[in-house]
């Protein structure tokens, strides 16, 4: 008995020894933990007050006195944020329309991509019968916005789709511009510019809301827009256009004497260097054919066969920024300076004269409008109003290029089209009269 009781109490003792030191530890871990957290949150653990938590905050609201003192210069202080924020957002919207655009040209592009590595890139065997096609579209070149940096910012308001209708007007004719215009805003066309060639005409434009760009002075060009002509203003704009196309834009060059009825960019290919209404006025003069020379003396041979086309007209066409494009423009600016001749029939001559001894043709890409959507004033006056069936259809453009009473008939072109006076056009003659 006597044992037993020594070893029970000794187990007592044992485990109130144990029992103590676990508390010992507990406390001095507690105290630890409350000092950490005493060093950590002086002000306590789950006080809220703003200005206690940040002590940063306190001392400078401490030193600056009051919040009143400190609220125009925070607010200053987020208005520069929002506009660095905005231009920033401006910059990002800029880059995500310049994707957009590259994306849209490099989808629109992708097949004739192809084409052109298969025609460059490698040699290679011919197809079946019937199934091997040349490359027809030229690539386009890569645009250089150090030829002019003022026009290259215009251009990238004013352009839709990297293409847009270019016209050049001086003083002289003022009164057919305002048509021109006026009658381009109607259909809802954005896409378009004027070139001023005089102070004039580029305060008469920007008067109206009308996108325009005036050149710096170059006498060289000055000198015929002040006072030159219907031909000499034409000739110009083979120089003039050279930039736009350097800058990477496709141009729809614009008379001034042409009349909008429906949007021409609905219309177009694209498929060629330059794509051109045509003087014709049937499908043999617009499109080509066979134009037999009958000479008797000849006797057995006496028959010639030739090749005809009446020409393309100079005032509309679209033209691709392609390398044989600007070479186009080159050639044609070269010869009117050096020689009076009409711009018209060096623009053709360039544009279908083939390579021979002593000459080296160009090789630029064509294509034929179809002249009964734009129109010249020959199919129009002489063909479409007398007959009830083309009477009906609606053209996409009306050139009077083949009158000099050129403000009076686009006047009526715009009644007969638009307003649907259907006597409009019956006044004029067929011709001039002179």
């Amino acid at each position: 008995m006597a044992g037993r009781r020594d070893g029970l109490l000794t187990r007592n003792s044992n485990g109130n020894s144990l029992r103590g030191s676990r508390i010992a530890v507990a406390i001095t871990i507690g105290v630890l933990l409350g000092c950490v957290f005493a060093f950590l949150y002086p002000h306590g653990l789950f006080r809220s007050d703003p200005q206690i938590i940040n002590p940063r905050l306190v001392k400078s609201n401490l030193q600056d006195g009051s919040p009143s003192c400190e609220s125009p210069e925070r607010l200053k202080m987020l208005k520069s944020d929002i506009v660095a924020l905005s231009e920033k957002n401006a910059d990002l919207k800029k880059q995500v329309r310049e994707l957009t655009e590259k994306l849209r040209l490099a989808e629109q592009g992708k097949d004739q991509a192809q084409k052109q590595f298969m025609v460059l890139g490698e040699q290679h065997k011919a197809g079946p019968f019937g199934t091997v096609k040349s490359l027809r579209t030229n690539p386009t070149l890569i645009p250089d916005e150090s030829v002019n940096p003022r026009l290259a910012k215009i251009l990238e308001e004013v352009a839709v789709r990297k293409e847009l209708i270019v016209a050049l007007a001086n003083s002289n004719v003022k009164s057919s511009l305002e048509v021109w215009f006026a009658n381009i805003k109607r259909v809802g066309i954005p896409n378009y510019l004027v070139v001023a060639l005089d102070d004039d005409i580029e305060n008469f434009c920007k008067s109206n809301n009308v996108p325009v760009y005036k050149r710096d002075p170059d006498e060289g060009i000055d000198s015929v827009a002040r006072t030159g002509g219907n031909h000499a203003v034409s000739g110009l704009k083979f120089r003039i256009l050279r930039e736009f196309l350097q800058l990477g834009y496709s141009v729809l060059l614009s008379d001034i004497d042409i009349v909008y009825l429906q949007n021409p960019f609905d219309y177009l290919y694209r498929d060629s260097d330059v794509e051109s209404m045509t003087d014709g006025h049937n499908n043999y003069t617009a499109y080509g054919y066979n134009d037999v020379f009958d000479e008797p003396a000849m006797g057995w041979a006496r028959y010639a066969h030739t090749m005809r086309i009446w020409v393309y007209n100079s005032g509309f066409f679209y033209i691709r920024p392609t390398i044989p494009s600007i070479e186009l423009l080159d050639r044609v600016a070269d010869r009117l300076a050096h020689s009076k001749a009409w711009d018209q029939a060096v623009f053709n001559e360039e544009l279908f004269f083939p390579s021979h001894p002593g000459y080296t043709g160009l090789h630029a890409s064509r294509r034929t409008m179809d002249f009964y959507l734009f129109m010249n004033s020959k199919v129009l006056f002489k063909t479409v109003r007398k007959d009830a069936k083309l009477k009906k259809l609606k053209p996409v453009i009306v050139h009077v290029n083949y009158h000099p009473d050129k403000l009076s008939r686009m006047k009526a072109v715009v009644e007969f089209y638009v307003n649907g006076k259907q006597d409009a056009l019956d006044p004029f003659p067929d011709g001039s009269n002179w």
